[in-house]
């Protein structure tokens, strides 16, 4: 059975169920209160009242999202575009990824051998297959390039 999100009182409950489970962000949030129903009036109030009580914090939501990326194995050019589609502003996504203390030499390193065994390719094919590995999954080509020809720590 379905709640219907019709005044302040159900949409902030709705929201804090959310914000229960995990940070959102608030273009995150507000889509997913919409999905269920509520107008953007209600919705909007109720976001403005939790940001203020310091329950919704875009600032805490880029911080355990870059985080939980970066433990998944993703790089910072991958996060990145991750939290532009969900709309959150550039500056703020560049100040969290400069901010969050992830040594992302360290963290490519660590993919690579999870994925590769640590084995540096052999041919151009592995090169190539290991290369297309590591930029899918958001990592700086000249990183890459310095990890496949073995000059990572130069």
């Amino acid at each position: 059975m379905s709640v219907v999100l019709d005044n302040p009182v159900a949409v902030r409950r709705a929201a804090m169920d959310l914000l229960a489970r995990r940070e959102h962000g608030r273009v995150e949030l507000t889509r997913k209160l919409r999905k269920r129903g509520a107008s953007a009036e209600l919705i909007d109030t109720a976001l403005d009242r939790l940001a203020e009580e310091g329950l919704l914090s875009e600032a805490r939501y880029l911080e355990s999202f870059v985080s939980y990326r970066a433990r998944a194995g993703y790089g910072p050019l991958r996060i990145r575009e991750e939290l532009v589609q969900r709309g959150l502003a550039r500056e703020d996504i560049e100040q969290a990824l400069r901010d969050c203390g992830i040594d992302w030499r360290e963290q490519l390193e660590q993919t690579w051998r999870r994925k590769f065994a640590g084995q540096l390719p052999g041919d151009t094919r592995e090169r190539a297959q290991q290369g297309r590995f590591l930029s899918y999954r958001g990592y700086p080509l000249e990183l890459i390039g310095r990890l496949l020809r073995g000059t990572l720590d130069d």
